[in-house]
């Protein structure tokens, strides 16, 4: 079936754009990220597949080379236009960046699964949730929360953007060439690597907030 991972991507999205009119704007925002998170890994996995087609599906240099660049650029343009549009607010660009990143994991996932459903089992599953999918959100948190210091500096917001550009393009393609070398391993501990500060983070301000409210 050609079409498979449009009708996927309605399955998916038909419920989370109705979600929309029924939450309040926090939450809103959040689904709404997601949303554009699997729109872009819709859109992205075209062109990655075009790209793919053009080196002779040579995956290892299209995967280390060319889809960390496609895919992190397009995880930023949302953000970007969050940042500029609606507000730089370091929490709330953390927050959204964070469902950008986990909404284009979840098809990815997906549409990965579909294609190669022979070779799949609950350890490629446990791999893609605890590595995959982190790094996809871990590499658009970076951006997003930078975000927050480059805008209100006017001076740094063109190599400021560059630079957090690069900087999740690289994590992902060093991600990538990890998860294919003789050291998978490797790639699986680096997203948690990341991870970890930003849950220490999370939780940090969380009890800050609540010492506040008490005193």
């Amino acid at each position: 079936m050609d079409n498979l991972n449009y009708v996927l991507f309605i399955c998916m999205a038909v419920p989370l754009g109705l979600s929309l009119f029924l939450l309040e704007h926090k939450a809103r925002q959040v689904i709404l990220y997601i949303l554009l998170g699997i729109s872009c890994c819709l859109f992205i996995s075209e062109v990655n597949q075009q790209i793919l087609k053009l080196f002779d599906n040579d995956v290892f240099y299209v995967t280390t080379i060319f889809t960390p660049i496609t895919e992190e650029v397009i995880k930023a343009l949302p953000l970007l236009f969050f940042a500029y549009a609606v507000s730089s607010d370091r929490i709330r660009l953390l927050n959204i960046s964070l469902a950008m990143g986990l909404g284009f994991a979840i098809l990815e996932n997906i549409i990965i699964l579909i294609d190669d459903i022979q070779a799949v089992t609950v350890l490629w599953a446990l791999g893609r949730g605890f590595a995959s999918s982190l790094m996809h959100s871990v590499c658009t948190a970076m951006v997003g929360y930078g975000l927050s210091f480059i805008f209100t500096r006017k001076k740094l917001f063109i190599p400021g953007t560059f630079s957090l550009l690069f900087l999740a393009i690289t994590v992902h393609a060093i991600f990538n060439c990890l998860m294919q070398s003789d050291y998978p391993w490797l790639g699986l501990i680096l997203p948690m690597l990341c991870y970890i500060p930003i849950v220490i983070f999370s939780l940090t301000r969380r009890k800050n907030k609540r010492k506040k409210q008490t005193t």
